[in-house]
């Protein structure tokens, strides 16, 4: 497994939708998510992650390093399984650690 990242990193995504819903309100019939003082889009960091990991999936596809723990229709039990094998965790330590 990679290295665990030492230090914090933040960085910022600059993109421009013209005629478009980047990230629609679902509270609102799906409507785009305007800022009422400023009239421009608001796109949700939960939006961003989203765009984030479906670009890793498609670019990496999987690759050690760059798999997605949570994910949509996928049970977190079966991550937590393939986690503990990538780790070389095997059944019996599992169950023990979810005792504790």
């Amino acid at each position: 497994m990679g290295e665990v990242i030492k230090n914090r990193y933040e960085f910022v995504v600059l993109f421009d939708v013209e005629n478009g819903n980047p990230n629609g309100d679902p509270d609102a019939g799906n409507m785009p998510r305007i800022d009422p003082e400023s009239g421009l889009g608001i796109v949700t960091d939960v939006c961003l992650k989203r765009k984030i990991r479906n670009y890793i999936e498609t670019v990496k596809e999987d690759e050690d390093g760059y798999k997605i723990y949570i994910k949509e229709n996928v049970p977190l039990n079966r991550s937590d399984r393939e986690a503990c094998k990538s780790l070389g965790i095997n059944d019996d330590e599992d169950k023990r650690l979810q005792k504790h």
